[in-house]
């Protein structure tokens, strides 16, 4: 008798209840148990661990001329202490899986093995099949998927790759839109540095307050207010939404806020013009190290996001000019944005697969304003697409949780993105 698959909620739980916070990281632990498990249905798996701990997953199975890569990531963000449950006990209970990664993202992990075991045990793998779950994602991916492409880029050719990245489905004008992510905006993360004269803080008029002149440098940068910048994708994706909203109106960069704040959602109009500009967010300053001594060095972190055509020596400029006189600026981490075609077969077949399990819905290609690990990917050549299959009627209110408190899925949208995954597979790798 043919070994069953395990239900992909219990996938999750197993998942969810292997501690994988990063920081520390510590995601061998789940690479080891994929590879016991996949290992049981006669598939081999390799571990790839560039530094003791922090171990990737990777798995191919099926031959053919096609090949299709299932990418997740192994970690997930640190839990708090004032969660109603235990963050990694994985419970299953009331039609969820509760804990922390049930969301991000190792809900798409459990899918994606899932899927791929019910393609090995029923033979429906025409083609090449690889399932990587990698390490570090959450910390910037040094030690996952940028390792793997610099040092063992065989382990993940594919034709093209399904990651996490799309957003949740919507419901606008009687309609509900899915979305595939096509890109990612790039990062040109700023530092800033100030210096002054110290003294005592009872006569601070005898130094230069280092503090005082990064706190106004930081306020301008705060309140700038970037030009809109529509690319395609954008102006596509914004466009047909504000059709199904019935929001009149031709989308330019002139009209664009007017359009986006017709929307109903803070968040969705927050993201809808944080992918029309520039941004540019002060989140962290450090100065100063005792009340009583004016301070003679500040410095701040700045989270700049750009679109295409906005290079180093363009944010340079900006950021020195709103920082001001007795500012230095530097780039310590500038990664470019990202994109694969979404007029390809990959989207096609990936929109289509979309529309036959959801049913009539409307598919639009969307942009991230954060990162994810298809970045090394598209790079390396490897199209990469970000897909996201809630169940109708999803509760928005569960997204809230992702990176937060008391994180869950429903069961039944594991089942629908599980049933999603094992139709794309046997759809591309058959045909």
């Amino acid at each position: 008798m043919s070994l069953a698959v395990p239900p992909v909620e219990n996938i999750l739980s197993d998942l969810i209840r292997l501690r994988t916070a990063n920081p520390p990281g510590g995601e061998t632990v789940q690479a080891h148990y994929l590879k016991d498990l996949f290992s049981r249905f006669g598939v081999a798996g390799e571990i790839v661990e560039p530094e003791p701990g922090r171990g990737s997953f990777i798995a191919s199975m099926g031959q053919g001329n096609r090949s299709l890569l299932f990418l997740s990531h192994s970690d997930v963000v640190p839990a708090a202490d004032d969660w109603d449950f235990d963050p990694f006990g994985g419970e299953i209970t009331g039609g969820y899986v509760r804990g922390r990664g049930a969301i991000d993202c190792k809900s798409l992990t459990a899918c994606q093995i899932h899927a791929a075991l019910q393609l090995v045990t029923t033979g429906r793998l025409g083609g090449r099949l690889i399932l990587a779950t990698t390490a570090d994602e959450e910390m910037g991916g040094m030690l996952g998927v940028d390792y793997l492409v610099a040092h063992r880029p065989e382990l993940l050719k594919a034709d093209f790759v399904v990651n996490e990245g799309g957003a949740e489905p919507l419901e606008l004008g009687g309609r509900t839109a899915y979305f595939i992510q096509v890109g990612e905006k790039g990062t040109a993360w700023s530092r800033l540095r100030s210096r002054g004269v110290s003294c005592h803080g009872s006569v601070p008029h005898l130094g230069d307050n280092a503090v005082a002149r990064m706190a106004a440098a930081v306020v301008r940068i705060a309140d700038y207010q970037p030009q809109t910048t529509l690319i395609p994708e954008v102006t596509t994706l914004i466009s047909s939404l504000a059709r199904l909203q019935g929001v009149p109106g031709e989308v330019t960069p002139e009209t664009v806020d007017e359009v986006v704040e017709a929307f109903s959602g803070k968040a969705f109009v927050a993201y809808l013009k944080a992918i029309s500009r520039m941004t540019l967010s002060p989140n962290a300053i450090h100065g100063g190290n005792k009340t009583n001594i004016v301070p003679d060095e500040c410095q701040a972190e700045v989270d700049v996001r750009v679109l295409p055509g906005q290079d180093q020596d363009m944010v340079m400029r900006l950021v020195q000019k709103l920082a001001g006189e007795g500012i230095e600026v530097s780039l310590p981490n500038f990664q470019t944005p990202t994109f694969s075609p979404s007029e390809s077969p990959h989207y096609k077949i990936l929109r289509d697969t979309l529309v036959e399990v959801a049913g009539d819905v409307e598919c639009l290609p969307c942009l991230s304003s954060g990162a994810t690990d298809s970045r090394f990917l598209r790079r390396a050549g490897i199209p990469a697409y970000g897909v996201s299959v809630f169940a109708p009627g999803f509760d928005q209110s569960l997204r809230e949780t992702m990176h937060g408190r008391n994180e869950r899925i429903d069961i039944a949208s594991l089942d629908l993105e599980a049933e999603f995954l094992v139709r794309l597979g046997s759809r591309y790798l058959s045909s």
